[in-house]
This record gives C-alpha cells, structure tokens and sequence, in this order.
C-alpha cells in the first residue's frame, strides 16, 4: 500500500496545482440535482485526469466517481477506486477555500487508502490501516477520545435546520455544531482532534476517502439511521470518538 501511494500522491499535487491555477479563470458551472448542487469544468477535468492515471497504471480495477460515467454500481469484486474531484464545489465557486480532492482505495469493500488534500492550505491528508495517517509527510498521532459534550460536532445545515437523524438533539449534547460544507474538511477536523465527530447526508465519495483514515485510527462510524454504509447512493452518515460514539449509540 505504501508503493501505492507515493505512486498516487504525484497526481493529486499535479491536480491540486492545475486547480490553483484554472480557478481564477471563468469557470462554467452546471447545476445537477438544484441550485445548491454545482459542478464545474474544473470538476470534470479533476475527475477525468484521476480516471486516467488509474486506468494506466491499474487497468483491472475499477472506478466509482461522482462526475457523470463513474458514478454508478462498481464491481466489488474488484479493487474500487473512489473519486471525488472537487469536495465542496459550492465552497469552491463561491469562496474559492474550502474544498478538498478526495480519492480512496477500497478492495472487497474494506479501505486500504485514503487522501484528502485541502487544496488552498496545501496539505495531503493521507494513509490507512496498514500505514497510519499523516499530513504530508508528518505521521499523525490519534486525536484525543473524547465524549459528545467535550468537543465540536460537524453538521450538515440541512439536517440540522430540518432536526433529520435527531440532528439537533445530537448537536445540543456537544460542546457546539459547526458546518463547513465540505465533508473533507470536516474529517480532517475529525483526525486531528479539531472537532468531536461530523453528522451529515453523503454520498459514497464523500465518505469514503475519509473513512479510510478513520478506520486507520479506529474511529468508527455509521450511518446516522443506525443502518450500515452501503456505497450506493446517498444516506445518513456519522462518526465519532469512541466514547461519543458509544454515547450516541446509546442515547440517540
């Protein structure tokens, strides 16, 4: 795995850099299922340049992408690549910040890498179970367990503003709810003890590059409705420290 991803590491420097210098340009925005749900040119090119080098370089595998023809079933029987170009596109069009390219590696549907690169801060969140995490090449240590009321808590707006997945009683027994619109980041303030956990409606590309670090420091998670993760279409999602996640399991 570690050959993997020093192989892999190169291409999203390449393609955060690419992103760096195209986002400044005119962009040409598309919605897709509202007005809150945007994709670009830079999107699909994000998308298009990953497809690419895994094709190249892993011709049997195969691709679940969120951009148009890679965004349906996937053979499981095969080792899966997951891609989300450009995590957060709203942020990304609106605020250029906050937005992440994510991509993983799953085989039999159990992670072996993760990465989540925070393009304007310049650092690459990577690893897996077999290598632990780190930023850039720092290793991370484990963030600190802690229960719901010690730490900060992710949140999807709309879940919280519409109390889904008894959001607003999950927020009120954390120390507060923030929201970032970008589930990169907000894994990211997971792993590095930022933040207690993160509640949220995702996709498979949305969760799964993160869960894949997650699962290197054995930080569980799940879907919010208490069904599991299924890697097909959007559902429910939560992960917490292993105390707040067994308060959660208990009480919610």
């Amino acid at each position: 795995m570690k050959e993997i991803a020093e192989l892999v590491i190169p291409w999203l420097e390449e393609a955060a850099s690419v992103l760096r210098e195209k986002m400044l340009e005119p962009l040409e925005v598309e919605t897709k299922s509202g007005r809150n749900d945007l994709v670009t040119n830079l999107d699909k090119a994000t998308q298009a340049f990953l497809v690419g080098k895994i094709q190249e370089h892993f011709p049997e595998d195969d691709i679940l992408g969120e951009e148009s023809g890679f965004n349906q079933e996937v053979d499981w029987q095969k080792r899966v690549w997951i891609i989300d170009p450009i995590d957060g596109t709203l942020n990304f069009v609106l605020q250029k910040q906050n937005f992440c390219i994510m991509l993983a590696l799953y085989e039999k549907r159990q992670s072996r890498l993760g990465f989540i690169y925070d393009v304007m801060a310049g650092k690459l969140y990577w690893g897996g179970r077999d290598l632990g995490v780190y930023c850039n090449q720092e290793k991370l240590r484990p963030p600190k367990a802690m229960r719901l009321a010690d730490g900060l808590l992710g949140m999807n707006a709309y879940l919280y503003a519409h109390n889904l997945c008894n959001a607003q009683a999950v927020g009120d027994a954390t120390a507060g709810v923030r929201i970032m619109g970008c589930a990169g980041l907000e894994m990211i303030a997971i792993l590095t003890g930022q933040q207690v956990g993160y509640l949220s409606n995702l996709q498979p590309w949305d969760y799964a590059p993160g869960c894949a670090l997650l699962d290197a420091f054995g930080i569980p998670y799940t879907g919010a409705d208490k069904a599991p993760l299924n890697f097909s279409g959007r559902q429910p999602f939560i992960a917490l420290s292993q105390p707040a996640f067994a308060e959660f399991q208990k009480s919610f």
